[in-house]
């Protein structure tokens, strides 16, 4: 059977084509980071608009690579929620159309069960069960993930998500916006060790996340260092400090459940920094950690389209009437 995935929860448009006997076959991501630069961050009747340019053109892109027709298709997955609602609404509404006039199923996908599964997409693939770091722009989560739908949550952030405080970070530090590849970058030249920065939480007994008062400690730093050589060693220090909690925390999950198998999900999964230190960490407790390809890290239709295949398959399409959660609780998901 082949799936049509729609991915429109925020600023990026994604659609993807996926075989549940081949596997992916393509995918398409229009991003609207351009578009939102000037107003620093995304603006939601801007990105609704922006999708509804965007879906039919990528979605011709995606049959003429993959030499399909809309006849082809079996089913349609969209991203339902959690995310804004008028672009929620534009992937839903495309979506439950084509299907009703295709005749064929559609399902909407919780957004973040499609990160956590994105890794089934590449080789080698982790097996249920798993702990999954999920951390993106807005989530950071850790889950005890032991079949499709059956999460349950390890830990959570209490306030800034660990992509959000790198955005805020690149902010204070005048380097624009998106600020997580921009931080990252200019960390690559500073030096780590010239600023002693909070590890916010490390310490708690849990498997919590806070990362509102890393932020705070890097605003305090910058006003007392505003000269301009002090940048980069200002976003290697936040760097580090970040990788450090999400590791620690990580490791101790791993611990706690026993699981020898660490998957990472989300945007800020494809920091090298972050990349090679769980290798290393995960390495020392004899466990293995994988990642998606870095080109699904982000927001995108490949795993739209694979986590509806898993719940097409398992017959839940849902009524031809839609609506989307911008608000959704990924624990509230019915197990495949």
């Amino acid at each position: 059977m082949i799936i049509l995935g729609i991915e429109s929860s925020c600023d990026e448009t994604g659609l993807a084509l996926f075989d549940t006997e081949k596997g992916l076959l393509a995918h398409r991501l229009h991003s609207q980071v351009a578009m939102h630069r000037d107003y620093g961050g995304v603006v939601p009747e801007l990105a609704s608009r922006d999708h509804i340019q965007r879906v039919m053109p990528l979605l011709r892109n995606v049959l003429g690579e993959s030499s399909l027709t809309l006849q082809d298709l079996g089913g349609i997955a969209y991203t339902a929620g959690p995310g804004l609602a008028g672009a929620l609404l534009v992937g839903a509404g495309f979506a439950r159309s084509l299907a009703y006039a295709l005749n064929i199923p559609a399902v909407g996908v919780h957004h973040l069960e499609g990160h956590l599964l994105s890794p089934l997409l590449s080789e080698p693939r982790p097996e249920f069960p798993f702990v999954a770091l999920l951390v993106s722009g807005g989530h950071t989560q850790l889950m005890h993930v032991t079949g499709v739908g059956a999460y349950e949550t390890l830990g959570d952030t209490l306030d800034d998500a660990a992509g959000e405080a790198f955005d805020k970070t690149a902010q204070l530090l005048e380097l624009g916006y998106p600020g997580g590849p921009a931080v990252s970058k200019l960390a690559e030249t500073g030096d780590p060790a010239r600023f002693k920065l909070p590890r916010p939480m490390l310490n708690s007994g849990d498997l919590n996340f806070s990362f509102s008062g890393l932020k705070t400690a890097v605003l305090t730093l910058r006003n007392k260092h505003p000269d301009e050589t002090a940048t980069s060693d200002i976003a290697a220090a936040f760097q580090a400090a970040m990788v450090d909690v999400l590791a620690a925390k990580s490791m101790r999950a791993l611990e706690q459940t026993g699981s020898p198998q660490l998957v990472v999900a989300g945007g800020v999964g494809a920091n090298k920094q972050l990349r090679q230190r769980l290798v290393a960490e995960t390495g020392k407790l004899g466990a293995r950690v994988f990642f998606p390809p870095l080109d699904l890290c982000t927001d995108n239709g490949a795993m739209i389209a694979f986590a509806g295949a898993l719940r097409i398959q398992q017959g839940q399409t849902g009524p031809a009437a839609f609506s989307v959660k911008p608000r959704w609780d990924l624990q509230e998901l019915p197990r495949a």
